[in-house]
């Protein structure tokens, strides 16, 4: 059973559309036109996905990591985030941003043993709970 972690392409939009159901169809094109969703698939059937998004248009950041809730614990987030900070570094980026709500204690240990440090919070949203940021540095590869 290989594991492979690609871009996803126009082909793989319903796939994505049923795992991801915040986006608006325009958006979801948009996103998968522009290399903006990463996929790990087995025999072609999508395990798992990455977002990215990037702030004010040129900060990278992950918007949502999903695995199927089977194959977890397994290395696919590890593979999709893998796969990401290797296309960004040869982009030049030197930093990954993501988040995770306050009150989401595996998230946020996921974030740290990935190797992201914690960089901030911005309280007032999540009906009050808060974001907690993360950011990781990026190395050339």
């Amino acid at each position: 059973m290989k594991i492979t972690a690609r871009f996803a392409t126009i082909e793989d939009m319903t796939a994505i559309a049923e795992k991801d159901t915040s986006l608006t169809e325009s958006q979801l094109q948009w996103k998968l036109n522009n290399h903006e969703f990463i996929i790990s698939c087995i025999n072609e059937g999508i395990i798992g996905f990455l977002r990215l998004e990037y702030l004010w248009s040129k900060i990278p950041y992950i918007g949502l990591i999903r695995v199927n809730h089977e194959h977890q614990r397994k290395g696919i987030g590890r593979q999709l985030l893998a796969f990401t900070e290797e296309v960004l570094a040869n982009r030049g980026m030197t930093k990954l941003y993501s988040s995770s709500q306050a009150n989401e204690a595996e998230p946020q240990q996921w974030h740290r043993h990935m190797g992201f440090t914690e960089c901030g919070i911005i309280n007032g949203i999540n009906d009050g709970i808060g974001e907690v940021l993360f950011v990781k540095l990026l190395s050339k590869i």
